[in-house]
């Protein structure tokens, strides 16, 4: 049962309450036919309102959007953060985004999966998703982590170069270039995995997604071998 908020009037309140009702309708129909499909003259017919009077608690199908988009991006930070101050290492961050992908397919889609057409995102979004990502960065540096090795040849000592220049993405994140790297290696790397996976690309292959993402997380969190000298 919902609980009055303090320091709300019933007006507020019950504006809330029809806004979170509509965000509800918008999600059935992304699940139903995508974002891109998203009509609020339609959740206005399902709620027996009419454009209009829907359209001063949205102003848009764009407005409609980025409220979903704020709340998905906010629900992953969170996920992200509770996992990490609960001790959660790299691999247990790893884990904790493949449960939150797993738990709502259509909320992972809207923010990873392919643009919404026409639609363009506010600059605070960006704000939102470093948080996650700064998440990441911490639990990629540890000392002695691979964070910390050095470059394994020249093509990612050239990468680490150009991320240690190109550092907007990281949020100025100190995290040095060999965290930089490991955090994006993380990221491309799982989620290509998760997309896949979400999309139904696994079925009928007969391989276990869960193995595959498994291995790959191993395999992005194993520390180093000692050094060997090369010939």
């Amino acid at each position: 049962m919902a609980t009055k908020g303090k320091g709300t009037t019933p007006r507020e309140r019950y504006r809330a309450q029809v806004r979170a009702e509509i965000k509800e309708r918008a999600w059935e129909q992304i699940a139903a036919s995508g974002a891109s499909g998203l009509s609020l003259n339609a959740i206005a017919r399902q709620m027996g309102m009419s454009g209009p009077a829907l359209y001063r608690y949205f102003a848009s199908r764009d407005d409609l959007i980025t409220e979903l988009v704020r709340d998905a991006y906010r629900s992953l930070a969170d996920t992200m953060r509770d996992a990490a101050a609960s001790g959660a290492d790299l691999a247990g961050l790893g884990h904790a985004l493949r449960t939150w992908a797993l738990d709502d397919p259509q909320r992972y889609f809207l923010v990873y999966g392919t643009p919404v057409p026409g639609y363009h995102a506010p600059d605070d979004i960006t704000t939102i998703a470093s948080g996650i990502m700064a998440a990441l960065l911490d639990a990629a540096r540890p000392a002695g982590a691979p964070a910390d090795a050095a470059a394994d040849g020249p093509d990612e000592a050239r990468l680490e170069a150009h991320l240690a220049e190109h550092r907007e993405w990281a949020a100025d994140h100190p995290a040095a270039p060999p965290a930089l790297r490991r955090a994006l290696s993380f990221w491309t790397r799982l989620h290509g995995i998760l997309s896949l996976e979400l999309a139904g690309h696994f079925t009928g292959m007969g391989l276990d997604p869960a193995v595959l993402y498994d291995t790959e997380l191993q395999q992005l969190t194993r520390r180093p071998a000692a050094s060997t000298s090369r010939p």
